[in-house]
Formats: structure tokens, C-alpha cells, sequence
């Protein structure tokens, strides 16, 4: 197996009025996804990362249950199913973030992960789940009306051309699930969001570098670009990218256009780093027992 690896981050604009159905929304968002995927693949990337719940409008500008309708089974739903044909003639790991439907009705914010033979290799659900996400101005996105809490803990998939790890937009903020994915062993993570302008966007360029250097593996980093009507919360400000083990920005998108972003990962690197940066083992986990009290 090679140690370079091209990875495929995609950033895009949800073009359809969220009062339009939701049948609609998903349509129109994945043909454009499925094309944006072939443009990643035809420029080399063996590993393609679309961004949260890519099917639709960030939704959780408002509470309405009609967004319940555009959850999925996973790897039972149509829209795992149709990724993983595409995955297998690609021949490349596609990162899959959909809204999940389990049983009758509870629902996940989810990323499948797709390997490069066509074969569904597992999911992670998105852990930290705020009561209101703010956002531009104050406003708010509710997304305890729709999600439940991850469950399923923080698992390293391996696949065909790395280990990757999936770290779900507002789990960005917080470390120590990035850690454990690192103690798992993934050279890649992946945090597929929606962010808009306003009150964390200078983090958004400082946390997730630091996750890549504290674990000494390479994080690619996902948002929207655009306006979603009719809600109009304010500016998804793109600038998905993807950083290294020293912290330092491989590949950068712009702040309001579609874009396939194509960096390369070496995995050479994240052995020297990890060598010369020996976090892994200097930790003192004996020490940190107070962290799984409930403190303050």
C-alpha cells in the first residue's frame, strides 16, 4: 500500500428553497453530489469526504418534523446503496454523512463509510448534540429536535488506502474524542460540517489543526458554502481543508464556491511525527480519571 494517498473534501451550495419537499431536496442534491464525487475520483482522490447531511438544507434552522421524512436506514437506505455502487466502480472510500433513521423512529446525525470495493464498513453518529448551536447573530439551530446521541462510540474503520475516523461537525470542540480516534489508530479524520459566520468561526481554523498535531494524524475539515433559504442564518462560510500532522494546511477551499478540494496525505509522515512527538507515549492516562466524573 502506498504511503501517498489523495483525499477529496467537498464543499457546495444547497441550491433548492427549503419549502420545496423534501423528495425534492434530496434529488437535486445528490446528482450534484454524485457528480462532484466523479470530479474527486477523476483527479485522483482515493478517499472523498461530502459534507454534513449532504442530501439537503441544513434543516435545523427551524423545528419541523417534515425533516423527519428525509432520514434513512443505514446501509438499508437507497442512498448508502446508490454510494456504494458508485464507491465500487470508482474504486475509492467515499465518507457519507446522512440523516439516519433507526427503527420506527429515532434518528442520528450519521456518516457511513464506504470502502473502496463497494463494501458498507460501519457508521459513526455524531456524539455532542448542543441544546441550541448558535449561530450567526444569536440565532439558533435546534438540533436536539432532531438528533439523538451518538451511541456507538468512536470506531476506526480500515479501510482499502488508510484508517479513517469520523468526527461530526460540533464534536469538533471537544478532545477527547479526537484522541481516542487517534489511540485507535487513524491516520485520517473526518469532520464533515455546517458552520456559519459568527461566533465560532475564528476556532475554525485553530481547533481541528491542533487535533491533527496533539494525535499526529491528518484531519480534513468540511463545511457548506452559501445561504440557505428561507431561513437565511447566515453565511456557511466554506473554507474546508485539509492539514497534516505538523498542523500546516495541505489544501484550502474558498470561502463561497463549489469545490473539490484534492490534497495529498503521507502516511511516512504521520510514522516521523509520531516518532519525534511522543504524546502516545508520555500520556499519563492513570492521571485523568477525573475526567469521566462529572466536574465541576
Amino acid at each position: 500500500m502506498s504511503d501517498m494517498v489523495k483525499i477529496g473534501l467537498i464543499q457546495a451550495k444547497h441550491d433548492v428553497d427549503g419549502n420545496e419537499p423534501v423528495d425534492t431536496h434530496k434529488e437535486k442534491a445528490i446528482e450534484k453530489h454524485l457528480g462532484l464525487v466523479r470530479d474527486a475520483a477523476q483527479k485522483g482522490a482515493k478517499i472523498v469526504c461530502l459534507q454534513e447531511i449532504f442530501y439537503g438544507p441544513y434543516f435545523c434552522s427551524e423545528q419541523n418534523s417534515k425533516w423527519y421524512d428525509s432520514a434513512e436506514e443505514i446501509p438499508n437506505g437507497p442512498t448508502t446503496k446508490k454510494f456504494q455502487e458508485l464507491a465500487k466502480e470508482l474504486e475509492i472510500v467515499i465518507v457519507l454523512p446522512i440523516y439516519e433513521r433507526e427503527g420506527i423512529a429515532t434518528y442520528y446525525n450519521t456518516a457511513a463509510v464506504i470502502d473502496a470495493d463497494g463494501k458498507y464498513l460501519g457508521k459513526y453518529r455524531k456524539q455532542h448534540i448542543p441544546h441550541v448551536a448558535v449561530g450567526n447573530e444569536g440565532h439558533g439551530f435546534w438540533e436536539k429536535y432532531y438528533f439523538k446521541p451518538g451511541n456507538l462510540g468512536y470506531p476506526v474503520f480500515d479501510t482499502a488506502y488508510a484508517k479513517v475516523g469520523v468526527y461530526i461537525c460540533y464534536d469538533r470542540h471537544f478532545p477527547e474524542g479526537a484522541r481516542l480516534l487517534g489511540l485507535k489508530g487513524a491516520e485520517i479524520v473526518f469532520n464533515p460540517s455546517a458552520t456559519v459566520a459568527g461566533l465560532s468561526e475564528y476556532l475554525w481554523k485553530l481547533e481541528q489543526p491542533a487535533h491533527a498535531v496533539a494525535n499526529g494524524y491528518y484531519l480534513g475539515a468540511i463545511n457548506r458554502v452559501g445561504v440557505e433559504a428561507p431561513w437565511n442564518m447566515g453565511e456557511f462560510y466554506g473554507q474546508s481543508y485539509l492539514v497534516d500532522p505538523r498542523g500546516s494546511f495541505v489544501a484550502i477551499a474558498s470561502r463561497d464556491q463549489d469545490e473539490v478540494i484534492i490534497g495529498e496525505m503521507n502516511k511516512k509522515m504521520i510514522r516521523e511525527v509520531r516518532d519525534t512527538w511522543q504524546f502516545y507515549r508520555d500520556r499519563r492516562p492513570e492521571t485523568y480519571g477525573e475526567m469521566t466524573a462529572l466536574l465541576p
